[in-house]
């Protein structure tokens, strides 16, 4: 039994920044624990390769956790299961205290309050990048219907408030295939956004970016740090350096489970990292 259930009615993620209010909608989540995702003993086989070890991790509401690792470490998995894209073979996932992620598909644990984004960017190329927003809305998500039934006044908003906050407001009517690679990033994020997710987890949002791209996208990151929960795995370390900075926590795995946690300074002093992942 997840230690973690309770009978306390659901509460949700609570905030509030000027720009942000469209993703404050309260939900379902109960975290009244003081968590909003809990992996206990996770494992996972695949043709007798082990890509998780009982592996157990936790994240509180608002928090922006780094995790890095080598390849094969088993991240991509962990995020596998969150999703519902990947059955567990043992252990516990649980979104906040009541809703259990081994139970649910993917489209279930989507409108539960995950988002997910890709290495690689996945925008509507031939449409414009305020139609890719109004697309990705949470209302009818059917494209006729997006399409055909018009914008009410509170859409409308929180679509200019995300390209605000994804810095696209000069390209709202550009094509997104025209977009560059950093662009097109920001553009799936602030689709996800459109989404409201609580949890929110990017697999290496910064590869493929140009320097001034990563700047930006860490900034975007930064601002919604404490009012949507982030799970960010990178091998970027000047990037999770400027997402953790001296008191964010980072989580580092390997062979399917988690090594060491703690301050970015703290990890990279530990021998079993250095050893591992880092080098010397």
């Amino acid at each position: 039994m997840n230690p973690l259930i309770s009978d306390t009615e659901g509460i949700s993620v609570s905030g509030s920044i000027t720009g942000l209010d469209h993703l404050l909608v309260p939900g379902q989540i109960d975290i009244s624990h003081g968590l909003i995702l809990y992996l206990e003993n996770i494992s996972v086989s695949f043709d007798g390769f082990r890509a998780l070890n009982d592996l157990s991790l936790s994240l509180k509401p608002g928090e922006l956790r780094c995790v890095i690792g080598p390849n094969g470490a088993g991240k991509t998995t962990m995020m596998d299961v969150i999703t519902g894209k990947t059955r567990p073979d043992s252990g516990q996932a649980f979104l906040g205290q009541t809703i259990d992620l081994t139970k649910l598909d993917e489209p279930a644990i989507a409108h539960a309050g995950v988002g997910r984004k890709f290495q690689k960017p996945t925008v509507f190329e031939q449409h414009t990048v305020w139609e890719n927003l109004e697309l990705a809305c949470d209302n009818d998500k059917r494209w006729f219907a997006a399409f055909h039934a018009g914008l009410d006044r509170r859409t409308r908003e929180r679509i200019e408030q995300t390209l605000s906050l994804i810095d696209l407001e000069r390209q709202a009517g550009r094509r997104a295939g025209a977009l560059s690679h950093g662009q097109k990033q920001r553009l799936e994020i602030g689709m996800l956004l459109m989404q409201q997710p609580q949890l929110l987890l990017l697999d290496e949002p910064a590869a493929g970016m140009t320097d001034e791209e990563t700047v930006q996208l860490a900034k975007l990151l930064q601002t919604l740090r404490g009012h949507c929960t982030m799970m960010v795995v990178e091998h970027d370390m000047s990037f999770v350096a400027s997402l953790a900075g001296d008191t964010g926590r980072v989580t580092v795995m390997a062979q399917g489970r988690v090594l060491a946690e703690g301050t970015l300074d703290a990890v990279q002093r530990d021998e079993r990292v250095i050893e591992s992942y880092l080098g010397r």
